[in-house]
């Protein structure tokens, strides 16, 4: 539901501005929940930590970001929008300095669960209030620049660690990519005050119940799944991490059930039982998944199997932001032709690319040029599916039921960008292990450099046969999206 918005006219609130500030943020996010990818080796060197802490650093992030957007977008609902939005920016941008102070492991990986939390708050609201300063028939046109923007925000953020780290600013070496927020997040804060319209919720909207029931069971289920993928590989599979698993895996069906039976559940009941709908939501949980562990395996080849600098790798993964960029602009005038088609050309680029990466890998690849081609390539395929897996899974949605949905995938996204990264990094690390316990007492770059290519080929093939799943699962999904509204 939507606040009423009670501010001055239309064109005196200056929309386009208004848009600004809400992609700032959501930039802003989408930056500091990928940066990790990139300078995780850089920060497990000076910290410690080893693989847990490199895991943790994304898991942590994506965790609280997920379990929170759906009961975030309520509170917003009820408290108003633009309250929270401030809340969250500002929270986000002093959580940023704690990440970029922390002296130990733990105190990094508090920070940025943090951080995940106060980005849950905020980024739910920016697209409630771009729908409320936006005539209709202009949102197709404000929505339009997300899909590039946080397209190559993702890869982005990579990137910029690499160049943050490489240069070293003031000496601060990788906590310059929290530093830097005190800037970004401070003026992103001071835009929001002065440009977002106050909002004051209706009577019916401070009415608004939050399943704290179900996001709690499903905060356990995905600590459990996480801290027994990551325990499991940083320090041996023993019982401890069986029973997180198992844990997590009871706590999923807990969740499962509660969604069925709560009175203001985090999912709609009846968007379960639409076949289109289910048949997406298991797409994207898998597809995300398995790029999001991609990513992290790309710059952990680079990094340790091929001895590059964090700017070399930087380097590495630009192409792939590139291809994000130019696949989102061109799918979003494809998507109404091509509609679930275009899922699976986007499916089965990223697929091609990842077997070119699978052969460059185990051809021992010099220098960054060797991993052009490939990384183009899964980002043309990315940016094929990143905006439009979504458009078309609401494709036989009812429009009252659109936005809960929309929520519900954007939190299930996330959620599977942690489990992803953790499953994926497990493989890699058990692979550079040789099956037995992990790397605390070992030296995981030098194990690794012996032979760069096992723990890649294993972490690849997951990831190649997760896209065939996905590929399996296109023709489920509803044949169209739902119409744009265009200016």
């Amino acid at each position: 539901m939507r606040s009423t918005i009670r501010a001055a006219p239309l064109q005196d609130r200056r929309p386009w501005a208004v848009l600004a500030v809400i992609l700032a943020a959501a930039v802003l996010d989408l930056l500091d929940a990928t940066i990790t990818n990139l300078a995780a080796p850089v920060i497990a060197a000076d910290l410690g930590g080893g693989e847990a802490l490199i895991q943790w650093l994304g898991a942590g992030y994506a965790l609280a970001l997920g379990i929170l957007l759906v009961p975030a977008g309520r509170l917003g609902d009820k408290y108003g929008r633009r309250r929270l939005f401030l809340i969250g920016v500002g929270g986000f941008t002093i959580a940023s300095v704690a990440c970029g102070l922390a002296g130990d492991p733990g105190t990094l990986i508090a920070a940025r669960i943090v951080q995940g939390t106060f980005g849950a708050l905020m980024i739910p609201q920016g697209f409630g209030i771009l729908g409320a300063v936006f005539p209709r028939d202009q949102l197709g046109k404000a929505f339009s620049v997300f899909a590039p923007a946080l397209g190559a925000s993702s890869v982005g953020g990579p990137v910029l660690a690499g160049f943050l780290i490489q240069a070293d600013v003031l000496g601060l070496g990788w906590r310059a990519m929290f530093l830097i927020n005190i800037v970004l997040g401070g003026a992103a804060f001071l835009a929001a005050a002065r440009l977002l319209p106050a909002d004051r919720p209706s009577p019916t909207e401070t009415e608004v119940q939050v399943d704290g029931i179900g996001a709690g069971l499903l905060g356990l289920a995905m600590a459990g799944l996480l801290y027994g993928l990551i325990d499991g590989s940083a320090h041996g599979w023993g019982l401890l991490a069986y029973l997180c698993l198992a844990g997590g895996v009871v706590f999923a069906g807990l969740f499962w059930v509660r969604q069925r039976t709560a009175a203001n559940p985090l999912i709609e009941p009846s968007l379960l039982r639409n076949r289109g709908f289910t048949a997406g939501l298991v797409l994207g949980v898998v597809f995300f998944a398995a790029v999001s562990g991609l990513l992290y395996v790309m710059s952990l080849l680079m990094q340790y199997g091929l001895r590059f600098t964090p700017m070399q790798a930087a380097l590495g993964l630009a192409p792939l932001a590139m291809g994000i960029v130019i696949a989102s602009v061109a799918c979003h005038r494809l998507i109404a032709k091509l509609g679930r088609d275009l899922i699976l050309i986007g499916l089965l680029t990223t697929l091609a690319g990842t077997g070119l990466l699978l052969f460059v890998a185990t051809n021992d690849p010099h220098g960054v040029w060797a991993l052009v081609p490939p990384a183009l390539i899964i980002g043309l395929g990315m940016g094929a599916c990143f905006g439009t897996v979504f458009d078309v899974t609401l494709g036989d949605v009812d429009p009252r039921q659109a936005g809960s949905a929309s929520g519900s995938l954007t939190a299930i996204q996330q959620l599977a960008n942690a489990v992803g990264a953790a499953a994926v990094t497990t493989v890699y690390f058990h692979a550079s292990d040789g099956g037995g316990t992990a790397a605390a007492t070992r030296s995981l770059p030098a194990v690794i450099a012996a032979d760069p290519a096992g723990p890649a080929t294993r972490s690849l093939l997951v990831v190649i046969a997760a896209i065939l799943a996905c590929c399996a699962l296109v023709r489920l999904l509803p044949r169209k999206a739902q119409p744009r509204h265009s200016s």
